[in-house]
């Protein structure tokens, strides 16, 4: 399991959202040695999360998300408290689809109590999770497999989903912006997750605040198609800006 100390983890979460950070800047803002900070440096570049650039850190790709391994013990905590507020609220007996993202699967992970629902989702690790609750019936969409992000993408998926309409749709994102509303880093994952909204009762995103700037390039949907919005925090601006689009904004505490 990749380990990631506090600090180590806002670095990583400050740079997908502004793309470059120098050592001086890190050094600041911390208040540490830049001896300390290039050791967090050198750990988080060993695992492939950053790169080193020019004295300082630059982000992988602008263009491609983290693989799947790289980043599903980013805001662990955050994660799971957002699945968990977003349960409580999932009757017994309905149906669901599961999109892609490390948030959807803690989101699959709180499931395990519910009785007779019915989940669908292009997602292995979500399936692989569900596999451990028999009283959950669960379909996996047909399509292309990605492998470093464990989910399966493609025309055939989106066939698959827009047989059915569903009670919640949940989802997560790559980026989100003011002006763009929700973002993903793939087009193929973009139009998973816009099948998604359109085809479910209730369209739910998940994800914590540090997607927020994040430089995704592929535009899912304006935040008006979302019903609520399940995250950790939210400036003011980001609140009214919520609520302008009539989204039901769900803080965990």
């Amino acid at each position: 399991m990749m380990s990631l100390s506090e600090r180590q983890n806002q670095i990583l979460n400050w740079v997908q959202q502004v793309d470059y950070l120098s050592i001086e800047t890190l050094v600041e803002r911390f208040d540490v040695s830049s001896q300390t900070i290039r050791k967090d440096v050198n750990h988080l570049a060993e695992l492939h999360l950053i790169r080193r650039q020019h004295g300082g850190i630059a982000l992988m790709s602008t263009a491609e998300n983290l693989p799947f391994d790289n980043r599903q013990y980013l805001n662990g905590g955050a994660k799971q408290r957002i699945a968990e507020a977003l349960v409580v609220q999932i009757p017994d007996g309905a149906s669901l689809v599961l999109g892609v993202g490390t948030t959807v699967e803690y989101v699959a992970k709180a499931l395990g109590n519910h009785k007779d629902l019915q989940v669908f989702t292009n997602n292995l690790t979500v399936a692989g999770i569900l596999c451990a609750f028999p009283s959950i019936q669960v379909r996996v969409a047909g399509g292309r497999m990605r492998h470093s992000h464990r989910d399966l993408v493609g025309v055939e998926t989106v066939e698959f989903l827009r047989q059915f309409y569903f009670d919640f749709g949940i989802i997560g994102c790559g980026g989100l912006d003011e002006n763009m509303g929700i973002l993903d880093f793939d087009p193929e994952e973009a139009a998973i997750s816009r099948v998604i909204i359109e085809q479910s009762r209730s369209a739910v995103l998940v994800c914590d605040q540090y997607k927020w700037g994040r430089k995704a390039m592929a535009r899912v949907k304006p935040f008006s198609h979302i019903n609520q919005f399940v995250t950790d925090s939210v400036t003011a601006q980001q609140a009214e800006l919520l609520g302008q689009h009539n989204v039901q904004l769900n803080l965990i505490d």
